[in-house]
């Protein structure tokens, strides 16, 4: 496990001890749960980014709930079929 030290100035102490008495949580725990806050706000923005990217190439289809919903059904249906099958 590694062991990162952080120096912070004054104001950044403060904001540090203000959110720990707020989340009710110790400084390496809150840092820990701020950097993979970030991480998941990197990953979502490559995926909007690509995205982005089909959408302006004209890849991207869009499918109504009622379309959603009726392969949803098509789904259940095939599996009761197929459990059907396995007791005859």
């Amino acid at each position: 496990m590694g062991i990162v030290s952080v120096r912070f100035n004054s104001e950044e102490e403060r904001i540090l001890e203000e959110l720990t008495n707020y989340y009710q949580e110790d400084k390496s725990k809150l840092l820990k749960k701020l950097m993979v806050e970030m991480y998941e706000d990197l990953i979502d923005k490559n995926e909007i980014a690509k995205f982005e990217s089909k959408e302006k190439s004209k890849k991207v289809k869009f499918h109504s709930a009622n379309e959603i919903l009726a392969q949803l059904n098509n789904v259940v249906k095939n599996k009761r079929v197929g459990l059907q099958d396995k007791k005859n």
